[in-house]
């Protein structure tokens, strides 16, 4: 039954524990952030659109901070370690977000975006704002660090979607429980329930992430152990260096830099979306708990659209189109859906649009891109990636604030529109050009390459 799973899976015989484990620590760490995403977004358009635009700035600043320290953390411990250190960090701030609350509660304080609202609470809430933004990008770089880390590219190909439906299943779960929550109750102390869920649900995937280490070390399918000529960090080896390597990394190597521009890019049509998305939402609710279930109700359609994706379409498109014409449907979705919404700029539409884009962004686009970080040194998977997908994808996300700003007050969804197409067309280009860079770089390809 196993050989039987294993082949309709599209992974070879031994690989299943590893693909299983990879794929509940990923659920873990989903389930865990879907529990509090919606808090966040509730927080952050309580204060109105001009105070979301500020606390992406802010956003970017906490990003920097916390990859360079972490940069700091990975020369010192070795993966073992290092890693579990960072979830402990998210866990601890939770908890300590959840004390103020609860403090804050137990004083006479009410619910963020309220009339009982009191500046402790306004200030939980940006800060939380703030952090939540940097440190779902954190775990989620920290989490495909290590994946590639166990599997080489050829792994990725086939394993990522599987691997990625964990998560999603974790973000449906976590999207349908808090949605189901915030419509029973208007409670102050909803914010910290939902807090300290994400909290036991982050420990959980500590537990899980130590066991797949355990395997991954043990088993002959794992890069760590069958292909000693891997560039991946082995069992007790520190990374070493600094923490400015990161930075070093990608300011001096053309390939990180066009990932980077990707990175970039793809934050700058999400931050377009977002703040679509965030005036709608803002637009038709009136309490927090409303505003809770409606990103709630958002994020649960998207993540069913990934699902559905994952399962049925991701495998077959990246082994039949290869990375980088996969990394280039993103922008296509990108553009036609903002044609669609500059045409008809319902509710309705805007949230299919999401949905589809959101389902592109992690289904295809998130597996593939993973890839591109199976060819490089561990230094530059730890210290490099997270600078990346991390403070850059934040910078990304100021950008597009800017230009989102810009572009609502010169005129309308058309001309937001007009103006995606010559970006998406050089995003396209690049997208091409990263998957071809990454097959140069590949061990197996150039095997193949001279032997031919």
């Amino acid at each position: 039954m196993t050989d039987w799973v294993a082949r309709a899976l599209n992974f070879r015989r031994g690989e299943l524990p590893l693909g299983v484990l990879a794929a509940l620590f990923y659920f873990c760490v989903l389930s865990g952030y879907f529990f509090l995403r919606p808090v966040r977004e509730a927080m952050g358009v309580s204060g109105g659109m001009g105070q979301l635009r500020w606390l992406f700035a802010m956003t970017s600043i906490v990003s920097l901070v916390l990859v360079l320290l972490f940069g700091g953390v990975v020369s010192r411990l070795d993966r073992r370690r290092f890693i579990p250190v960072g979830y402990l960090f998210v866990i601890v701030c939770l908890l300590g977000f959840s004390g103020l609350l609860i403090v804050d509660a137990a004083t006479g304080g009410g619910l963020i975006g309220t009339d009982a609202e009191t500046g402790l609470a306004r200030g939980v809430g940006y800060t939380f704002y703030a952090w939540l933004s940097a440190i779902t990008l954190f775990v989620n770089s920290l989490f495909w660090a290590f994946m590639v880390d166990i599997f080489n590219v050829d792994q990725g190909k086939r394993m990522f979607a599987f691997i990625g439906i964990g998560g999603t299943l974790g973000a449906l779960v976590g999207g349908w429980a808090t949605n189901t929550i915030s419509g029973m109750t208007e409670s102050v102390y909803l914010p910290v329930g939902l807090m300290l869920t994400g909290a036991g649900l982050f420990g959980a995937g500590i537990a899980v992430m130590l066991t797949l280490d355990r395997v991954a070390v043990g088993s002959e399918h794992s890069r760590l152990t069958k292909d000693r000529t891997a560039p991946a960090a082995r069992p007790g080896e520190r990374i070493g260096g600094s923490f400015w390597d990161g930075a070093t990394a990608v300011a001096t190597s053309p390939y990180l830099l066009g990932i980077a521009t990707f990175i970039v890019f793809m934050a700058i049509s999400n931050t377009l979306i977002y703040f679509t998305q965030a005036n709608i939402i803002l637009d038709n609710t009136d309490t927090f708990s409303q505003r809770v279930g409606a990103f709630a109700q958002f994020d649960a359609l998207a993540q069913s659209a990934t699902l559905i994706t994952q399962i049925f379409i991701t495998t077959r498109v990246i082994k039949r189109l290869g990375v980088g014409w996969t990394l280039a449907i993103l922008p296509l979705v990108t553009v036609s859906g903002f044609a669609v919404l500059a045409v008809w700029p319902l509710y309705g539409v805007m949230a299919l649009f999401q949905a589809l884009h959101r389902a592109t962004r992690y289904a295809m686009s998130r597996p593939a891109r993973e890839t591109l970080f199976s060819v490089v040194p561990p230094a530059d998977k730890y210290k490099a990636k997270p600078l990346i997908d991390v403070f850059l994808y934040r910078g990304g996300d100021v950008a597009g604030a800017g230009i989102q700003g810009a572009l609502s007050t010169l005129g309308t969804m058309t001309l937001m529109a007009a103006a995606t197409v010559p970006f998406a067309a050089v995003w396209c280009a690049l997208s091409v050009a990263l998957g071809r860079a990454q097959k140069r770089r590949d061990p197996a390809e150039r095997a193949a390459a001279a032997e031919a």
